[in-house]
């Protein structure tokens, strides 16, 4: 049985050494439009957008992107971008149901991962381990939807400008925080960015994000994945604070690509990490 793993670009990861993995592009809409993919200046794009005064946002993939991405392969596994933040989800359903029905026999499946970033693309890389495996169809999906129900996202941010002019957050609240120095740290509870904690200064905020871990059942040889909007510097602090108390933390970084930037911004943090059971997911639709 032939596999495929189609993710929209909200995981961050864009390709892989695998041939059975797939990224289809999100878009970034402000003066000009910016395709998700490997060839998008993205510090240009960043750029832009420090210094456009207009409306933005984000666009998700058509069903026919969707679809063009399968392959023919006979089981595919879709992963989306929450389905409260975009409607990648459901162009990646109604792919599916019509790449079932073309193809007789053929299997294929939307995951609403209610994330986006590094937390997804834990998702993407352990549906490629269960695949690789033979299981089958179903084994898989019910396997990785238990892995994925013990798996977290947290975001600490510098701007929240980009989450308030597409209503994600009041604009009151956003141009306060600017104006005071002040970084949002916060999770994604069923789907929808929720911010926990305001801290001023990144030690503060590093401080903040650990304690956050902690509570959501971090431990030692955990897998940790901080995705950062060039900010390396923050992003280098949560990890050194981390190996502290968790030396045997398995530990990636990453830049961010087009879609988390938009929303991240600049010195902005995406942090997925493995660790107890995610209770904000509890009876959410995958």
């Amino acid at each position: 049985m032939t596999y495929k793993i189609v993710s929209d670009s909200s995981s961050n990861i864009l390709t892989m050494e695998d041939p059975n993995y797939a990224s289809v592009p999100m878009k970034v809409r402000a003066a000009k439009e910016y395709i998700d993919n490997t060839e998008l200046d993205l510090a240009g794009m960043v750029e832009d957008l420090k210094n456009h005064k207009g409306p933005s946002g984000s666009a998700c993939p058509s069903v026919g992107e969707w679809l063009d991405a399968f392959g023919g392969a006979d089981m595919v596994f879709c992963t989306t971008m929450s389905k409260g933040l975009s409607g990648s989800y459901n162009a990646a359903c109604e792919a599916c149901r019509i790449y079932m029905e073309e193809n007789p026999g053929k299997q294929a499946f939307a995951f609403n991962t209610l994330t986006a970033g590094p937390q997804q693309a834990f998702l993407n890389e352990k549906i490629l381990e269960l695949a690789a495996q033979g299981l089958g169809f179903e084994k898989i999906k019910e396997k990785a939807m238990a892995y994925h129900s013990n798996t977290h996202i947290l975001f600490c941010l510098e701007s929240m400008m980009n989450l308030a002019r597409n209503g994600r957050v009041p604009m009151a609240v956003a141009k306060i925080a600017g104006m005071l120095g002040i970084r949002a740290c916060g999770d994604v509870k069923a789907g929808q960015i929720t911010p926990v904690h305001k801290p001023r200064g990144m030690k503060k905020a590093t401080e903040a994000l650990v304690g956050m871990m902690k509570e959501r059942g971090f431990y030692d040889g955990a897998r940790l994945r901080i995705a950062h909007c060039f900010g390396e510097e923050a992003a280098l602090a949560l990890r050194d604070a981390i190996l502290k108390e968790f030396p045997n933390t398995r530990f990636q970084m990453e830049p961010t690509t087009a879609l988390c930037s938009f929303y991240a911004e600049t010195g902005g943090l995406m942090i997925g990490f493995e660790g107890g059971y995610n209770a904000e997911n509890d009876g959410a639709k995958f």
